[in-house]
Formats: structure tokens, sequence, C-alpha cells
């Protein structure tokens, strides 16, 4: 179990993600080139880019909780409303409810799939759709026994691939990628929901309870990131299809590359930790202090692994990579991915001398929101049509 522990930890997937920059920096990769000369050019764009969406630089978490308020609508309004009547403690319960869910279901969209909200008409695509689509269906209790705000176990189990597209609006003209493997997702959801009685509670099992596992691992009001990651991985891990075990333990995104020694494993538990970032803001405001946030890493996605790679922090030894798509298993995708991990460690590092800032006023969590993601995005869209990722990703509706 040891392993195991190891291969959760974010020690592990820095270690092992510098493997790979060691090995691209030795010229032993078949795919990559790496150019820390571009580091700064790089840094100056993403603090363009920061500028121009927070130009005193508060910016907040990088979390699923900016999505629901897309093109500047006050969702969460609506939300807090519905939740009114809750205790702190309830309202923070039914938050984490709609946030693991929707984390859950936002792994990449395709291009083409768009979600047109009723309220106020907009038809919004990816994560901003995917964010809405299940806002909307927590909203209407689509994910609860009672029809009310929340998210029950047992009602997870229940729900069908048929409902699931109902409510993201997914039809032959309107296709949406993996919806398959995003209903089976929420189905072992509400199984180990229900497996881990300490974790989500006996009765009625929720996944929003881990709140209260959580404030019971808290210290004079203080709790850290790495906590909540811990318990994250712990409830959540069995949940990813067809992975790596050990011991009959699903690892989770975790991958195999045949130049990194000992095990060959490589971790990454993106998910994972963007889930925990998006856990954090409920626990803030029950009035807990979150430490060791930059404990945790960048997460490798394809908006932060498209900007390094679109602003020539790293290239390709063939271009002929851009014209086909690649599996999220291929050595080729975990390289991206890992070369991603650290570089946005160092992006981060030289953001914050230029600003003078330092880790504490601007942590990872807020550069990745102010940010990498969204240059990677807006240099996606300058530099190709409907701002796909430069490499294509074979998605099974779980991994990015």
């Amino acid at each position: 179990m040891e392993k195991i522990e190891y291969l959760r930890s974010p020690r592990a997937i820095r270690e092992r993600c510098g493997k790979i920059l060691a090995l691209v920096n030795e010229g032993k990769s078949r795919y990559f080139t790496c150019d820390l000369s571009q580091l700064g050019q790089v840094a100056d764009y993403v603090i363009e880019v920061m500028r121009g969406k927070y130009p005193n630089l508060n910016i907040p978490f990088h979390s699923r909780w900016r999505h629901f308020e897309a093109q500047g609508i006050p969702r969460l309004a609506k939300l807090d409303n519905l939740l009114a009547r809750l205790t702190p403690l309830q309202q923070a319960i039914a938050k984490f409810d709609l946030a693991i869910v929707s984390v859950l279901l936002d792994a990449g969209a395709g291009e083409s799939w768009r979600y047109r909200e009723q309220s106020t008409g907009l038809s919004l695509g990816r994560s901003e759709g995917l964010a809405i689509a299940s806002f909307d269906m927590f909203c209407e209790g689509a994910f609860s026994l009672s029809g009310s705000p929340q998210v029950d176990a047992l009602k997870l189990l229940r729900l069908t691939e048929a409902e699931l597209a109902t409510g993201f609006q997914v039809s032959v003209e309107n296709s949406l990628v993996g919806i398959s493997g995003r209903s089976q997702l929420l189905q072992r959801l509400g199984r180990v929901v229900i497996a881990f009685p300490h974790l989500f509670g006996e009765e009625n099992p929720r996944p929003g309870n881990l709140v209260n596992y959580l404030v019971s691992k808290s210290q004079n009001g203080q709790l850290a990131a790495t906590t909540v990651f811990s318990a994250v991985l712990e409830g959540l891990s069995d949940i990813w299809p067809g992975r790596l075990t050990i011991a009959g333990v699903n690892l989770g995104d975790v991958w195999q590359h045949s130049a990194v020694s000992d095990d060959g494993l490589v971790p990454f538990h993106k998910l994972s930790q963007w889930l925990t970032y998006s856990l954090l803001e409920p626990l803030q405001e029950l009035g807990l202090t979150i430490t060791d946030l930059d404990e945790l890493t960048g997460l490798p996605e394809y908006r932060n692994g498209g900007l390094c790679l679109d602003l020539g922090l790293i290239k390709l030894k063939d271009p002929n990579i851009l014209h086909s798509s690649h599996s999220v298993d291929s050595e080729l995708i975990i390289e991206w991915r890992a070369l991603t991990v650290i570089l946005l460690d160092e992006i981060a590092a030289t953001i914050r001398e230029k600003l003078g800032m330092s880790v504490t006023e601007l942590p990872l969590v807020k550069i990745l929101q102010g940010g990498t993601w969204t240059a990677g995005r807006k240099i996606a869209a300058e530099l190709r049509k409907g701002g796909q990722p430069p490499i294509q990703i074979n998605s099974d509706g779980t991994v990015f």
C-alpha cells in the first residue's frame, strides 16, 4: 500500500513527470524537444491575458465555480436561493454534490456539441456548456430521488444514459463525445459513495457528505489542500474505467511509459486535482483556511499543454503527429501531459518573478485560472478553427 500512497501523491506526480522532462532534455524522446529559452515570452503572454481579465490581479481559484458563471450570468445567485433554507454546513454539502458531479462530467465535449440554456437562450460549448448543463440538471433535482437540489447515490445508480443525454440535449445532430463513458462514471460514483460510508455517510449516502469528513480532519480552522486531494483519491479512484491496478486497487489517472525507471508508472490525477480545486471554495465559505495550496500540481490537459506547444516551449519532432488522433495511454500523450505538469511550475515561477509576487500572493491555482488555461484557449482559437487543441486526443469522456 506504500506504493499506492506514493503514486497518489503530488510528489510522485512531479517526480515522475520530471523524469520525462529529463528524457526530453537529453534528446531521448521520440516525440518532443523542449526550449526553456521561451519561458519568458510564454510568461509575458500569460500575464497579458491575466491583466486583460483581472486588471488588479485579484484572481479567483481555477475551479468549476468559474464555469457556472459563464458569459457573466450570476447563476450562483440562483443556487444560493435554492439552498437558502439550509444551514451553512448543509449548503456546503449541496455544493460539494454539485461540484463533484459536474467535474466528473467535464471531460472534453468535442467541438460540435452545444447546450442551449433555456433561461438565457445562450448556446454554450465545451467546458462552459457541460457546466451549465450539469448545473441545470442539479437545480432541477435530476440527480436526486426527491427531486431536490442534491445528489443521492441511489439516484446515480438508477440514472440512465438516456436521462443524461436528455439533460445534455444530446441528439444525432448534437453529439457529445463520450456520453456513454460519462453515464457509466456517474453510476460508478453512486457505487463508491455507498461503499465508503466513513467518507460519504451511512444514512442517505451523498458525495457531498465528504464535507463532514474533511471538517473532522481540520485543525484550528485550517485544512491542507493535500488532505482534500487524498480524500478525493481514496473515495473516487474506483470510478475510473479500465485503469492500471496494484493489489486490486485502481490507480486512476496513472499510465505506463517504457522509459521511466522503476515501474514505468506516471501519475497525473488531473480530474481529481481539478475536483480538489473545485471543493476548496465551499470549505472556505465554512470558515476554513486552506493551506499547502501549491503542493498540488498544474493540470495536464489540452489547454495548458496546448499553450506550451503553441508558444514553442515544447516542439514536436514529427509534424505528422498533428494529422492523426492519439489515445490517452500512448507515450506521446503521456509525455505531453508530463511536460505540461513541470512546465506549468516553471511558467508560474517566471510569472511571479516578473510581477514581484510571492507564492502566497499568486498560488498556482490562480495562475491556472488567470492564466495558463485561459491563455491556452486563446492561442488555440487564434491558430485553429474551433479552437481545437494542437494534438488530437481520442477521449472516452473520463480523462480530459
